[in-house]
């Protein structure tokens, strides 16, 4: 039976974009396909612009202590909007690489969504259909949002890189690594930020000792931490919405962000389709060589739910060309990760 291609990645964030190159690099014929930007969760809404708001939240501590050294400083305040347009036009750079990168390697690109038909065929969105031997799911995952009061009226972590300008307050609802994350960078910016956090300590499943001091340097820097706490009522009032607490609290917010977890992209894909089965959070389930129960379908990165890591998915990209076009199974060890939280102050 002959296939237009070798290899269709449906996913254009790292995990798809490095299987994408090292196969076509060894000879295989092969396309992906990319719905909305190159370079996925990390490059456009996640690592890297998090990291450059890291950066410029730091500042204002660096700015105190080059005084203290005897430094003479002269600083306004922090201007938002010149901030976010340098952060897009680094972003829209680094998606130009991704692009460079697919295009040099002979990979072929298609500005769509796709979706399965059946083992071996893919649709577009105009209707196109595309057959291939193999098929690697990459499409992450998104934030999540519980069925809380007003979660209509909140962002997400998606939303917090187009913001029109930065708000004097905010609400973060969430415990782990990325609430407590922009916690410190939007406190560092000058935000009034307040966190629920329904746990009774953030950051679970990380070292106890290191929560306590994370939460204990949040406080002290002016963040008002609410543990055991989750959203009673929430309404929108003017100047922002009014949110009340499962602890009897009670305040107005002019942004309030949810950053409760995240979901594997697992909508639309045609996975009944296929046959493919998913798991209970919606993840598509592989086995140890991130194949699905179908033999020529394939996933990789956060929409299997494994360890949701860029390093980790591009990894199990590079293992699944391994496996499938060099005839040398090579599965992934998940055990042992290490991992960073760029909250602040650093400890380690």
């Amino acid at each position: 039976m002959s296939f237009d291609y070798d290899l269709f990645v449906i996913g254009g964030g790292s995990g798809g974009v490095r299987a994408a190159r090292v196969a076509a690099q060894g000879g295989a014929r092969v396309a992906l396909a990319e719905e909305d930007r190159y370079g996925g969760t990390c490059v456009i809404r996640g690592c890297v612009p998090k990291k450059l708001m890291v950066f410029a939240s730091e500042y204002r501590g660096a700015m105190a202590d080059a005084q203290a050294y005897g430094w003479t400083v002269h600083a306004g305040g922090f201007d938002w909007v010149t901030f976010r347009d340098k952060l897009h036009a680094e972003l829209d750079r680094l998606e130009g690489v991704y692009r460079g990168i697919l295009k040099n390697n002979g990979v072929e690109t298609y500005d769509s969504r796709a979706r399965l038909v059946d083992p071996h065929t893919v649709e577009l969105a105009d209707g196109t259909r595309r057959s291939a031997k193999h098929i690697l799911i990459a499409t992450g995952g998104r934030p999540f949002k519980p069925d809380l009061p007003g979660a209509e009226h909140a962002i997400t972590s998606n939303d917090i890189f187009h913001l029109e300008r930065l708000p004097k307050s905010m609400l973060i609802i969430g415990g782990g690594y990325i609430a407590c994350e922009f916690a410190c960078i939007l406190n560092g910016l000058g935000v009034r930020v307040t966190q629920f956090y329904r746990g009774a300590q953030i950051l679970r499943g990380f070292d106890d000792e290191a929560r306590g001091l994370v939460s204990d340097e949040m406080i002290a820097s002016g963040i008002t931490l609410h543990l055991g706490t989750n959203i009673e009522t929430m309404e929108k009032v003017d100047g922002g919405y009014r949110v009340t607490g499962t602890n009897g609290s009670e305040a107005v917010f002019e942004e309030v962000m949810f950053a409760t977890g995240r979901a594997p992209n697992t909508e639309d894909l045609g996975l009944e389709d296929a046959g493919i089965a998913v798991g209970r959070k919606g993840e598509i389930v592989v086995d140890r060589y991130s194949q699905t129960g179908v033999p020529s379908v394939y996933a990789i990165g956060d929409v299997t739910d494994r360890v949701n890591l860029t390093p980790v998915a591009i990894r199990e990209g590079m293992a699944f060309v391994e496996t499938v076009f060099n005839g040398n199974p090579t599965p992934v060890d998940h055990d042992l990760i290490a991992t960073a939280i760029f909250t602040q102050p650093e400890i380690g």
